[in-house]
Parts: structure tokens; sequence; C-alpha cells
């Protein structure tokens, strides 16, 4: 599939939903703490997009017909969990790091972003790793422009993962996003010879999901037995931040940082 080019009217629609992401991940956010659930942190995003007309595009995925696909309006890892984590009864406890990952849909147009953070009181290790996923998706965004190769960030991601003695995913990557949650292309966080070959240049009206996944130990990863949820194999700590980004004439604009969409 061609990678769609967005107008700016469009990445305006897009801002919106991620706008309606960033609020809900910061009330969410706020409702972290030893014993709340994971199924009501799910709740508070269920809530919030009901109260603007949103739908949540984790819901029924990927066939979107009732009881099917995934089962919650949100992804919520926790741990060893890398993504697809599936809200339930779980209580989060001290020293627990949790992803929150939403992908809200308004109007006909998608944002996708996650944040993880922590629970109480967490280890040095785990704090770094938080820290240096955030950096790496913070470095990835500050190279976008345009006539840039995806490859040449994808690089540098993976080297400031990797020089910290951490490991990056290679199983799930970032994607375009707009009309549709997952859109051509494919955005690694690392290169090989076989992702090179689908390397593409940025050009301005590109939007993709950025989301660099990253483990404390080894990067092989296990699906467990709900089909959904991804954890390392070795069961050691993750992390995941991820923006939705547009590319433009000068460079980036980050379209799920907050602000209020303009022009509509």
């Amino acid at each position: 599939m061609p990678i769609i080019i967005k107008s700016k009217r469009e990445i305006e629609m897009m801002r919106r939903s991620g706008y309606i992401a960033a609020q809900i991940l910061k009330k969410m956010h706020a409702a972290v703490r030893p014993g709340v659930t994971t199924g009501e942190l799910n709740q508070i995003a269920k809530i919030e997009l009901q109260k603007v007309g949103a739908v949540g595009m984790s819901k029924n995925y990927p066939t979107y017909k009732p009881g099917e696909g995934y089962p919650a309006e949100t992804c919520i890892s926790v741990n060893e969990e890398i993504v697809h984590g599936i809200p339930g009864p779980r209580r989060l406890k001290d020293g627990d790091v949790v992803t929150l990952d939403i992908t809200p849909m308004i109007d006909g147009y998608v944002a996708d972003t996650a944040i993880t953070v922590p629970v109480g009181d967490i280890s040095a290790e785990s704090q770094k790793l938080l820290d240096v996923t955030k950096e790496a998706l913070d470095l990835a965004i500050s190279l976008i422009k345009p006539g840039k190769l995806w490859s040449e960030i994808a690089r540098l991601v993976q080297y400031t993962i990797e020089k910290n003695g951490f490991s990056v995913v290679r199983e799930f990557v970032g994607h375009g996003v707009g009309k549709r949650m997952h859109e051509d292309p494919k955005v690694p966080n690392f290169v090989t010879a076989e992702q090179l070959r689908s390397d593409f240049k940025l050009r301005p009206g590109m939007t993709l999901a950025v989301e660099p996944m990253v483990v404390v130990g080894d990067r092989e990863v296990l699906q467990l037995e709900d089909a959904w949820t991804i954890i390392s194999a070795d069961r050691s700590m993750a992390a995941h931040f991820e923006h939705t980004i547009a590319v433009t004439e000068t460079g980036v604009d980050v379209l799920t940082d907050g602000r209020m969409p303009t022009g509509l």
C-alpha cells in the first residue's frame, strides 16, 4: 500500500484525536497508584472517550465486530508486559511500571500514544529504563525532517538504547496512522538488512506513530495464552513510549502532545 500523505486539515483532525488521547492519558496517569486495577484505569478511558464521542480503536480490533478481537478500549501492560496487555482485575503494586496505550478515533481520524509510568517507588534500574526509552522517542522526534531516510533515525534510536545496556524489541514497530490505526509504512526502532529493504524517505504530510519498545534484558518476546499480551521472554522489565507525529515542510509536528487543534 502507498504511504498516505495528509492535508493540513487532515493533520488538524488528527491533532484533535491526539488532544483527546493526551487528556485521557493524563487522567489515567493521575489514577495510577498501588492498589488500583488495570480495569479501573481502562474504565477511566472508556468514560472519557464516551464523553467526547470518540472510539478507542483497540476495542474489537482487528475486525471491529462486537464480541470479537481485543476486548478493551486501551492496552495496559505491567512490568514484563511490553504491549497489548489486557486491562482487568490485576492490582498494581509498589515498584511496578505500567504502560498506558490509547488510540482514539473521532470524526474518522486516529491518533496513537503511550507512556510508561512508575507505580509508587521503583528501582533505579526501572527508572533508568523509563528515562532511556523516553529519551529514545524524544531523540527520534528531534531528528525528523523532510528528505531524511528513516533508517538514519532508527540507527541512532537503537544506539541510544543499546549503549545503555537495554534491548530494542523487534517484533513490534511503529507505523503510519491516519484514517486507520495501522497504515504504511512500518517505522522500526532498529536497523537490519531486511528493514533497509523497506526503508523510506520522510516527506511533508506523512503521519507516523513513533514508538520505541525497550526491555532490560534479552530482546526475545513471548505471547501469553490470552492471544494478545506480549512479554519479554526472560521476564525483564519493559517500557514503551509513543507519539503520533506529522512531518512538516521544515521538521516535525507532534500531534499527541496535548495542544488544541486549530482551523477546524
